[in-house]
């Protein structure tokens, strides 16, 4: 079986669904902003845009505890400036959140120049934050998989997107 080649948003946001996500809490970004329009687009999960990527860890916590299903979005530099909500809110306190992040900068083949593309896995590694990469539509079932680890393991789970959706 040959691998899809693009990453489409609404298939993303048919997996969200289907793992019963209730509300997308983001920051636009070039990686995510299909994805977006597409939930906007669906109706069926809550929007809920911030000014800052910090604020979106502990709006996504008060839902959860709340006993809804949010999802976060982020671009690696906005994962990079909400550390300390992230320390604080998600580790801390074992909130099981799926962390979105666009992986800006990432590149498959030839060497990664942007400095954020090169510090995203190794700070997600010190953080002992596990994480999925999605790269086309193949890889979306990923999005499950990470929802099975967050609840399994109580803590945040992240799914870089490493392609820009469509």
């Amino acid at each position: 079986m040959e691998k899809s080649v693009g990453l489409r948003a609404d298939k993303i946001v048919q997996e969200l669904k289907k793992n019963g996500v209730t509300h997308s809490v983001w920051l636009p970004c070039s990686n995510t902003a299909a994805i977006h329009h597409a939930i906007m687009r669906d109706g069926d999960i809550h929007s809920i845009p911030v000014c800052r990527e910090g604020e979106t860890m502990a709006i996504a916590a008060g839902l959860w505890v709340g006993g809804k299903i949010p999802v976060v979005f982020v671009q690696n530099t906005g994962f990079f400036e909400s550390g300390d909500s992230i320390r604080g809110i998600c580790l801390s306190a074992d909130i099981p959140m799926v962390i979105f992040i666009g992986y800006r900068g990432y590149t498959r083949h030839g060497p990664t120049e942007d400095s954020a593309a090169r510090f995203i896995e190794p700070i997600l590694h010190t953080w002992h934050i596990d994480y999925y990469l999605l790269e086309c539509d193949d890889d979306v079932v990923r999005i499950s998989m990470a929802f099975k680890d967050v609840f399994h393991k109580l803590r945040p789970v992240a799914v870089l997107i490493g392609k820009e959706c469509y």
